[in-house]
């Protein structure tokens, strides 16, 4: 049994969260998390995944505010051990319903080539020409909430 629970920025299960970023999106990539993005994040809405057995954070993700309208999800990330359990899908609906709830109408998001359509199964939508940052293709992606 899983849930998911909101995570306070600064506290010992965002570090949790920061790491589980690193190892599955950064570290494969040779990229770094640099600590100066901390305190961006500070105004964030951090969200994870939790085994309810062991208490093991096992996913999570971003929300970042863009302006009163629009919310930017970002850094979605899922335990190796875990993708392919829907754990993804259950960590991105109620990051979509948590948006709904603090008034935003659209959710916004830079996707890797390689999860594309998982998006697309979930309402999102591609738009505009794919793009690279720091030699990592992607493609921006929007839903209406």
């Amino acid at each position: 049994m899983r849930k998911m629970i909101d995570i306070d920025f600064g506290s010992s299960r965002y570090n949790e969260l920061v790491e589980l970023r690193y190892k599955i999106l950064l570290e494969p990539l040779g990229l770094k998390f640099l600590d100066s993005f901390r305190d961006k994040e500070a105004g964030y809405l951090h969200i994870g995944c939790v085994e309810q057995l062991d208490d093991k954070l096992v996913g999570g993700l971003i929300l970042a505010p863009v302006d009163n309208e629009i919310i930017r999800l970002m850094q979605v990330a899922v335990d190796t051990v875990y993708q392919g359990e829907g754990v993804g899908r259950e960590l991105v609906k109620y990051a979509e319903n948590r948006a709904r709830e603090a008034g935003y109408s659209q959710i916004v998001m830079h996707a890797m080539l390689s999860v594309v359509a998982f998006y697309e199964k979930i309402g999102y939508r591609a738009e505009g020409d794919t793009f690279e940052e720091q030699g990592i293709t992607f493609m921006k992606m929007k839903k209406d909430l």
